[in-house]
């Protein structure tokens, strides 16, 4: 299906799915694709279905409707073209684009069959020793025009790696920004970006040459910022008050600047940015110089080529953070559909069990409501209100359950280890659970190691861990015939680790299921089941270091074991953790061996 993904402006990561045969671009609610954009118009544009495609139409906006920063009324669209409708840009995809070839039966890796396949590798470079040959002096070139030309595609060769490697617009324009002052002998620079929403520069970066004021402000002349964006072209100035683009009252004359250089950041279709740089006209420099420049065309040339691959990786990084958000976004959609329909089974529940305990209610009314009270029919009618509120209480614990395994999931916590037993957080697990597995008929056993020494844990968050795994195998032994459930503990000194297992009879994970039971709000139980316990199980052992594994056949149930690093109790942290009353009676049987 084709669509038009916002990558740009208040709407970004919103994803409009076309297939209806005319679709209208505006800002009020009657559009199907509506953008909340004050620059865009009440009904800006319409696409309409020429085809496998669509065709955009301008429908007399104020502002006008682009298409790859080209000003349209009518034209196709084509996979990849960017549609700007105010501050807004939509990127288009089509639907019907050719699928990749595959591949898989035309390329075959040949396996080792033996210890020689006939192939040696004479060398190997790595990323940073391929630039080696771009040096000015590499193979001995004694031509200063060849040597400079390698020099400057050093210079965009490295700074084509630097704009690679973060995801992070600021620190990318650090980045750019200390490389400039690298490379060319400037005293000032700052670099400027595009406000998307207001459409004017804004400084991000702003760098002075070591030993200068770090606090002096930068003066950059509007003049040479209007005369860059407008033109989108690369200004090199030097001597403004003879320099005939310049009128003597604009703002550039007025500045003490000798020579500056500022070059547009432009991006694939519009500009992102501006760079800028210049030196100061003091007198000493100036009778040092001899007059000369300090900044020449090759310097012009240079900054936009810089420009321009700083203003790809904004681009890009933009796109990325777009799809993101728009992850993001899908993902919120997921968990709040998913969770709406757990709460509402679980709001069923409650006014099932309210209802009946109101059904009750009226009936040992009017059981004690005439003159000689029916004891069997009040008696009935408090039988009615206990399984009502029976209903009420379980679906509340189910509430607390939902909530406590959604804190758990979304909130990024360290674990707050304190000396603790395992058996025994295990075993208060299996004592609570008790009633459960009598309710359905499953036989829980407990089989703890005796060996388990103290260790260091999150007490509560293992207990949360454990109880999610006994609760998963009770439920799933619920429809086995004579269902069983295993809890067991083992320490294994050799490798300082402990085990829990929580095995079960039940009827087994499909092998296509089980790359996908420790995803979130994926579930096997059907309306009982939140699809939470697994991920919050998993991440509360991962967060202690550990992890959880699984063996199942089906047919005959499943085994779920969670491994935990063993951290022994220090002996001070431990004798913090005595018993008050074990330690006065310790005090109080050495205080009588002394006096004897």
């Amino acid at each position: 299906m084709a669509s038009l993904f916002v990558i740009h402006g208040r709407d970004q990561g919103a994803r409009f799915e076309l297939d209806d045969s005319v679709h209208s671009i505006g800002r009020t609610q009657a559009n199907s694709i509506r953008l909340h954009d004050t620059e865009v118009s009440r009904n800006h544009a319409e696409l309409v279905r020429r085809g496998d495609g669509y065709l955009l139409r301008d429908s007399g906006s104020s502002n006008g409707t682009f298409i790859n920063g080209r000003a349209v009324t009518e034209q196709p669209l084509l996979t990849g073209d960017q549609v700007q409708v105010g501050r807004s840009t939509l990127l288009y995809t089509s639907s019907h684009d050719t699928p990749p070839e595959d591949l898989a039966d035309l390329v075959n890796i040949v396996p080792i069959t033996s210890g020689d396949d006939g192939s040696r590798i004479v060398a190997s470079l790595s990323q940073t020793g391929g630039s080696e040959w771009l040096m000015p002096n590499a193979r001995g070139s004694s031509n200063p025009f060849l040597a400079q030309a390698r020099s400057n595609l050093q210079i965009m060769y490295r700074t084509a790696l630097a704009v690679s490697h973060t995801l992070d617009i600021d620190q990318l324009l650090n980045r750019i920004m200390d490389m400039i002052f690298d490379w060319v002998d400037a005293d000032r620079g700052c670099i400027m970006m595009k406000n998307l929403e207001t459409g004017k520069l804004e400084p991000k970066v702003r760098r002075h040459r070591r030993g200068s004021q770090t606090q002096e402000k930068i003066s950059i002349s509007k003049t040479i910022l209007d005369y860059v964006e407008e033109h989108r072209e690369g200004v090199l100035t030097s001597n403004a008050r003879d320099d005939s683009r310049w009128d003597p009252a604009q703002s550039i004359v007025n500045l003490a600047v000798r020579e500056a250089i500022c070059v547009p950041m432009q991006g694939r279709y519009d500009i992102v940015g501006v760079i800028y740089i210049d030196t100061a006209a003091t007198p000493q420099r100036l009778v040092l110089s001899k007059g000369a420049n300090q900044f020449t065309e090759e310097h012009l040339r240079l900054m936009i080529a810089i420009g321009h691959q700083a203003a790809l990786a904004v681009e890009d990084t933009s796109y990325y953070k777009a799809l993101v958000q728009a992850e993001r976004l899908a993902a919120v959609g997921q968990a709040v559909a998913s969770l709406s329909h757990h709460i509402k089974n679980i709001l069923q529940g409650v006014r099932g069990g309210s209802y009946l305990i109101e059904l009750g209610l009226n009936a040992h009314d009017n059981a004690t409501s005439e003159g000689e009270a029916d004891l069997d029919e009040a008696q009935s009618a408090v039988g009615t209100i206990r399984k009502g509120w029976s209903i009420v209480e379980r679906n509340q614990e189910r509430i607390s359950a939902l909530v406590l395994d959604m804190l758990t999931f979304s909130k990024e916590r360290e674990p707050e280890p304190e000396p603790g037993q395992l058996n025994e957080v295990a075993a208060d697990v299996v004592e609570l659970m008790q009633t459960r597995a009598d309710d359905l008929g499953v036989a829980l056993q407990w089989q703890p190691d005796d060996a388990m020494p103290q260790l260091m844990f999150d007490p509560e968050g293992l207990h949360r861990a454990i109880l999610n795994l006994v609760t998963n195998a009770i439920d799933a032994c619920d429809e086995t015939e004579q269902g069983a459930v295993t809890v067991a503990t083992r320490y294994d000194e050799p490798h300082k680790t402990a085990y829990v297992t929580v095995q079960d009879n039940g009827p087994g994970i499909a092998p296509e299921d089980m790359e996908a039971i420790f995803t979130a709000f994926v579930s096997r139980k059907g309306g009982r089941g939140t699809g939470l316990g697994l991920p919050v199980s998993q991440k509360i052992l991962e967060e202690h270091g550990g992890k959880i594994t699984v063996a199942s056949t089906v047919g005959h149930g499943s085994c779920f074991t969670l491994e935990l690093p063993a951290t022994m109790v220090a002996e001070d942290v431990a004798d913090d953790h005595v018993d008050p009353q074990l330690r006065a009676t310790q005090s109080f049987s050495d205080g009588s061996e002394d006096e004897d």
